[in-house]
């Protein structure tokens, strides 16, 4: 590549992941509801769930067609829920986002595949209060290959004690969340330890800084929101809130400031 091209790479590398995640988006929306109820995400077709027709292609264009049709069907007119163009949106930002934050690095394709997971299982938990191993297990897998991709850096130096740390911050994650919903099981889900380790891989491959930090912001974050639905009158002591939102938001905090928190922490020591 000439000198102007790889100058221009960081400005056009988050608008253009930015427009796939918006594709991406579309695609977790049918995730989001079919996953849950044990359907396929492929087969059949998406349908407009009041009429059963078929969305044709022109209809399926991300948050645009949503607009265009002013969020109805255009056989039956029902209404279309808002939160299909937000989750598009939001995917496409959060994709955009990772893509300032890595640049065109070997890592990018792991974290685009956390954030893709992430919007996904918050969504789901929240709506039914479940992680699906469905998506959870499979993500084990496919992350140590995404990661063993990034510490192996083709065309570059690797950095296998990354892999290392990614391996260690999965086991040390997994045994804190199984070791909690041992000692207290009504206080965590199991589905909330098996994302334990998935999350704790990302984690340690970005340091051990990300590891504690990200790990901490899960329960002071959620426990904040719990705090204010108390206070607002909306849950009890009793109330069960999901878990698996603020533990993947507790995450992306550790993956995208956990280091610098981490570094200005020692500092104040």
């Amino acid at each position: 590549m000439t000198p102007d091209v790889l100058e221009a790479v960081p400005t056009v590398l988050p608008l253009v992941v930015g427009l796939f995640g918006l594709l991406v988006g579309s695609f977790l929306n049918v995730v989001v509801w079919r996953v849950p109820r044990g359907q396929s995400v492929v087969h059949p077709p998406s349908a407009c769930p009041a009429c059963g027709h078929r969305i044709r292609a022109r209809d399926n264009v991300p948050v645009v067609s949503w607009l265009v049709l002013r969020g109805r069907c255009r056989d039956c007119g029902a209404p279309i829920s808002a939160r299909y163009p937000a989750v598009e949106l939001a995917t496409g930002l959060l994709f955009a986002l990772a893509a300032w934050f890595t640049g065109p690095a070997w890592i990018l394709p792991g974290l685009l595949y956390l954030v893709a997971i992430s919007v996904a299982l918050a969504l789901i938990d929240i709506d039914v209060r479940r992680l699906p191993d469905a998506i959870v297990l499979p993500s084990y897998p496919v992350a140590l290959v995404l990661l063993t991709l990034a510490s192996a850096n083709p065309g570059g130096d690797p950095d296998w004690g990354a892999l290392g740390r990614a391996l260690v911050g999965g086991v040390i994650l997994l045994a804190v969340y199984a070791v909690t919903w041992f000692v207290y099981p009504p206080g965590m889900g199991l589905g909330d330890v098996k994302l334990a380790g998935v999350l704790g891989l990302y984690l340690g491959w970005f340091g051990w800084g990300s590891l504690a930090v990200g790990w901490f912001a899960a329960y002071l974050i959620g426990g904040l929101f719990s705090v204010g639905l108390m206070i607002a009158g909306r849950a009890g002591r009793k109330s069960r809130i999901p878990f698996g939102p603020w533990m993947l938001l507790g995450a992306g905090v550790g993956v995208f400031v956990g280091e610098t928190v981490w570094g200005a922490y020692l500092g104040l020591l």
